[in-house]
């Protein structure tokens, strides 16, 4: 029963983060929040001198990939990769769930990433992810696409790997929304020896509680998330790489790692997907409307 409770509990929180609404933190939630933003601040002052340093001596600091490793454990994430990912010469593409997810696979890979603008005003996060070389876009900057695909291009050049999460946007852990492309111009034609390594995060119970979506803030969104009890699994499945030269264009490559990537979900989730409840106009998607029983 107390476990019945406590999710509907949940449920209600999240519903009600859906919509706007700010969420309750109770005393013991926000000492969590202050411990963990406390272990953050602390492994900051450690690794990022070193970081500094070590780009002083070499080139590639590793320290990004420590800390964003360590925080995603700080934030209750238990990350457990699944797969092999490629070290360089590799095009992550990836669903998106939360903003955990760039701590997790960046975690794990060391990879740059290409996020939403929105995601650099996040606290902390957005500054972390510039650190490890993050390139922001923005989804409405339609007239910008072509400066933004060729900071891609740099970017690709310049790291090893480069991640992106063509949904868009962020959904529940149960759904899957159409790929938008625009960032995979840089595929046309591929740089040379470069793979493309779908990549599918599985959040599991958790996922729906997690998620960021409909009109919550981001950081109403942080709180939820860093005052919350214990931890919960993340799985990353890094899924058979391909080479993007097989396909005929960026269409091609984005459902070739969407298929992969929907079938990897499905088989963790254990049932087929389901269509995302939340509108995004940003990305140009419209949430099905609700059928309700005529009495």
């Amino acid at each position: 029963m107390a476990s019945a409770s406590r999710a509907t509990t949940d449920a209600e929180l999240r519903a009600a983060a859906a919509r706007g609404e700010p969420t309750k933190i109770s005393p013991m939630g926000w000492m969590r929040l202050y411990w963990r933003a406390f272990q953050l601040v602390f492994a900051l002052v450690v690794l990022v001198p070193l970081h500094y340093l070590y780009r002083l001596l070499a080139y590639g600091s590793p320290f990004p990939m420590y800390f964003l490793r360590f925080a995603a454990r700080v934030c209750g994430a238990r990350v457990k990769v699944i797969g092999t990912p490629l070290k360089r010469d590799v095009f992550f593409i990836a669903n998106h769930v939360s903003w955990l997810d760039i701590l997790a696979v960046a975690g794990a890979s060391g990879t740059a990433f290409v996020a939403k603008a929105e995601l650099a005003e996040v606290p902390v996060v957005g500054w972390l992810a510039s650190l490890n070389r993050t390139v922001f876009v923005k989804r409405e900057n339609r007239m910008g696409v072509a400066a933004q695909v060729n900071a891609l291009r740099e970017a690709l050049s310049d790291n090893w790997s480069v991640t992106v999460f063509p949904e868009g946007t962020v959904t529940d852990g149960h759904s899957l929304l159409p790929f938008k492309t625009s960032m995979l111009r840089v595929l046309e034609p591929p740089p040379a020896e470069v793979l493309v390594q779908p990549v599918m995060l599985h959040y599991g119970e958790i996922a729906e509680w997690i998620g960021w979506v409909g009109e919550e803030t981001g950081l109403n969104n942080a709180r939820r998330v860093l005052a919350r009890k214990g931890s919960f699994q993340l799985e990353l499945h890094f899924l058979e790489p391909f080479s993007p030269e097989d396909h005929h264009g960026r269409k091609a490559i984005a459902a070739e790692a969407r298929g992969r990537i929907e079938e990897a979900l499905e088989n963790a989730l254990g049932k087929p997907l389901r269509e995302f409840e939340y509108s995004v106009d940003p990305v140009r998607y419209r949430a099905p409307e609700k059928q309700f029983p005529i009495e």
